[in-house]
């Protein structure tokens, strides 16, 4: 159910004065300052009247500053330098194979969804919250495994050393073990699904399964025509999000309202913006193989200005949705604490998009984004449920 498959920045600290800004002509003062050192060592130099002695301060004080910025400047690059790929270590490789921090993924619409359920109901299933969460997770690794499968047979992760059928030697292997992981995710939907006695929940979850499938597996591989980010909304969003809603119900079937499309789609934008992120640093490897992925046929810094549409329309869209009554005030409120995280997106690839090596974390900052974003959002509806002025959401169908 996730199309998104696929967080660090390093600060440098320079400083720098100009020491005749302190001494001036006259000669016959003492001039005492500071100069900086590492470790937070001061130490204070008292000039005296003889210009010798000066020029010979000056010329130290000049060598010791310089002398330490050379050492924040080599510590940022090598910081924030891109990295030797023929040094990553197996455990480094290992890590990105995983991809844990999109994971999130499972966690936001199952939540987002939950929270809606609550705020109709004031019910909450906790069992049925968790078994929901782990077949996402077998259905998310699904994709990842195919998705690494397919692009090893394209040729698109040649060079790719995280790629899980690089890392493991056998494609055969990934191959079956992600389909394993299909069928228990699968499985454990369809049982949630049967116990909830509601079948519009495990029609939306399949659907979402399908565009999944259609993204990236053949005879079909949508991904190739730049078509992604469309089915990654519809599957995180109306289907997904609203199958969960559909599933937090007690007894009777839950209406579909315009809380849930609201936050359905807003969860499909946070995710959308996983995947189009993910492209950046995959644009010559992509055309290589004939995949025209968004970032391919806009170009890097086109795709840029999209991230920042992107971010922009999330907010104006949350505040509108507000202001229409279709999402509570109070989601308003707290969604609004986390514009410093979609600034920060917008601000690291608007700066980085032309660095293959830094751009490559951008998909992280919109996990961060999307992450954050999903959880007040969820607690947004959890608080509305709270005041006990706010109305509960009248249904559409």
């Amino acid at each position: 159910m996730a199309l998104a498959a696929a967080t660090f920045n390093a600060p440098i600290l320079a400083s720098g004065f100009n020491l005749n800004s302190f001494i001036g002509r006259t000669s016959s003062r003492n001039f005492i300052f500071k100069t900086c050192s590492l470790a937070s060592h001061v130490t204070q130099r008292s000039i005296g009247r003889s210009g010798n002695e000066i020029n010979f301060r000056q010329k130290e004080v000049k060598h010791r500053h310089s002398s330490q910025r050379g050492f924040f400047t080599c510590r940022y690059d090598a910081t924030t330098s891109k990295e030797n790929e023929e040094n990553i270590s197996q455990a480094t490789l290992i890590w990105r194979a995983i991809k844990l921090p999109i994971y999130s993924v499972a966690l936001v619409p199952l939540t987002v969804g939950s929270a809606a359920a609550y705020l109709q109901t004031g019910i909450f299933s906790a069992n049925r919250y968790f078994m929901l969460l782990v077949s996402s997770v077998l259905i998310i690794t699904w994709l990842n495994l195919s998705n690494d499968v397919y692009d090893f047979d394209t040729g698109a992760d040649k060079d790719k050393k995280e790629s899980v059928v690089n890392i493991v030697g056998s494609r055969t292997g990934t191959f079956i073990a992600a389909y394993l992981l299909l069928a228990l995710g699968f499985f454990g939907l369809t049982y949630t699904s049967v116990e909830a006695a509601n079948m519009r929940a495990i029609l939306l979850l399949a659907s979402a399964i399908i565009c999944g499938y259609i993204y990236q597996c053949p005879p079909f591989r949508l991904s190739y025509q730049g078509l992604g980010e469309p089915l990654c909304f519809a599957a995180f969003g109306p289907f997904a999000t609203t199958a969960f809603y559909l599933l937090q119900s007690s007894t009777s079937e839950l209406p579909i309202t315009c809380t849930i499309l609201s936050a359905s789609a807003l969860v499909g934008l946070t995710t959308s913006l996983i995947l189009f992120s993910s492209h950046f640093h995959q644009v010559e490897g992509d055309k290589a193989v004939g995949k025209f992925s968004p970032l391919v046929r806009l170009g890097t810094q086109a795709g840029s200005r999209v991230v920042k549409v992107g971010v922009a329309a999330l907010y104006s869209g949350t505040l509108l949705l507000g202001l229409t009554q279709a999402l509570p005030f109070t989601c308003i409120i707290l969604c609004a604490l986390t514009i410093p995280v979609g600034k920060l997106v917008v601000s690291y690839v608007e700066n980085n998009y032309e660095d293959k090596g830094k751009i490559f974390m951008a998909k992280y900052y919109c996990v961060r984004l999307h992450a954050l974003f999903g959880v007040v959002l969820a607690a947004g509806l959890v608080a509305a449920k709270m005041v006990a002025r706010y109305h509960v959401p009248k249904p559409l169908f």
